[in-house]
């Protein structure tokens, strides 16, 4: 089950969607219940439906290599396979998404 995550939470740092191509992320899935991993699958089509459709914006929580889980306020361009294509081309590992925090 994803944890509850807050956007008031003080140790979820929010950085800027250029940063993430810095970042380094795990091979292993942050999920490992298959139910979540079906929910963030379909939030992540509908969050690329509501980017494309209407611009509109969303926060995704994600999971780096050391364990560091960040917030990133983006627009969703495309979905992949395994990839999330951001506003300006920068992709995100879909396996590195906690969850997705629609407006």
């Amino acid at each position: 089950m994803i944890p509850e995550l807050k956007p008031t939470d003080a140790a979820i740092e929010t950085i800027e969607k250029e940063s993430i191509s810095t970042l380094r992320f795990s091979n292993e899935d942050v999920l490992t219940d298959p139910a979540a991993i079906k929910r963030r699958r379909h939030d992540a089509e509908r969050a690329a439906t509501l980017g494309n459709a209407y611009h509109g914006k969303l926060d995704i929580y994600f999971q780096t290599a050391d364990g560091a889980v960040k917030r990133v306020y983006t627009t969703i361009w495309a979905m992949h396979e395994e990839y999330l294509t951001l506003k300006s081309g920068i992709a995100l590992p879909l396996r590195a998404v906690l969850s997705f925090d629609f407006y």
